[in-house]
């Protein structure tokens, strides 16, 4: 151990090493549990790294560090229940990984800049590599998922104010939604066949029309929990920025995309057809005079 390393250096690799053994066991423990044995691969070869740096700190450290039990716990179960992908990308953004300070370690041991850069480029790359289906669809899902939403908010909106009914609202909305899974479903399947993409088709529809149906369900629920129609639309608001949140931030991670630009688009756009929505009711109601 080199004993002219100051003791707040020695803490950064110390974090570092725990960071490293930690991600070791969640990586193996992904390995063992993949089916495909590309990515099996893959998950243990970025593993097998992280434990080769954490024994590297270890000769700096003179110390064993243990995994941190409730973050191996935590990724694990978050890949296997959202993705690979998703959760091993999630936890290379990890917070523990960006606090340590890499440029202060190399002052005293200059491979600390190699390694720093095996976990920014290497490993991305080896992530890259990870073949996942729900990722070859996840445009799918983005295009029922924002139909969706589009619509249907601004459906519910338009229907609230004409209608005034709950029961009513809650009923039409379903008959339109469910209509309108369909219909985007049998549209996907259509084009992607015309595009010669017959294999893929069929998988691409099912997930365009269950992103539909989920967003729907979800949607109108608020109608079936409170009684004043206001409140219930106020609450299927809430509901759409919420699904809107946490969809941008999943295709963000997993695709390296902006998720403020994305999460702000599609608010304004649902937002926005809602509103008009809401207006056109409103006045249509005015105009014709329709009381229920």
């Amino acid at each position: 151990m080199n004993t002219s390393i100051p003791e707040a250096v020695r803490s950064e690799l110390l974090k570092a090493q725990q960071a490293e053994i930690t991600e070791y066991y969640i990586y193996s423990r992904l390995a063992r549990v993949e089916k495909n044995k590309h990515n099996s691969e893959i998950l243990q070869k970025i593993g097998d790294d992280e434990l080769r740096h954490a024994k590297f700190w270890s000769r700096y450290t003179a110390q064993e560090a243990k995994p941190n039990p409730v973050l191996v716990f935590f990724y694990y179960w978050l890949a296997r229940i959202l993705g690979i992908t998703f959760g091993i990308k999630l936890m290379e953004r990890g917070e523990e990984r960006a606090q340590i300070n890499y440029a202060e370690i190399a002052k005293y041991i200059p491979e600390a800049e190699r390694i720093a850069q095996e976990e920014d480029v290497h490993e991305q790359k080896l992530i890259a590599l990870i073949d996942e289906e729900r990722l070859n669809y996840v445009g799918s899902m983005v295009l029922g998922l924002n139909d969706a939403l589009v619509e249907l908010t601004g459906t519910l909106a338009g229907l609230t104010l004409a209608l005034q009914n709950n029961k009513l609202v809650a009923l039409s909305g379903l008959i339109t939604g469910i209509a309108a899974s369909l219909s985007m479903a049998a549209s996907e399947y259509l084009s992607r066949k015309s595009e010669g993409k017959v294999e893929t088709a069929l998988t691409s529809s099912m997930y365009t029309g269950a992103a539909y149906v989920v967003t729907v369900v979800l949607l109108i629920l608020p109608y079936f929990l409170f009684q004043h129609h206001v409140v219930s639309l106020i609450g299927t608001l809430i509901v759409a920025l919420l699904i809107i949140f946490c969809f941008s931030f999943y295709v963000s991670v997993v695709q390296d995309f902006n998720f403020r630009e994305r999460f702000a688009e599609m608010a304004v756009l649902s937002m926005g057809v809602a509103l008009i929505s809401f207006v056109v009711g409103y006045l249509l109601q005015n105009v014709l005079g329709v009381e229920v």
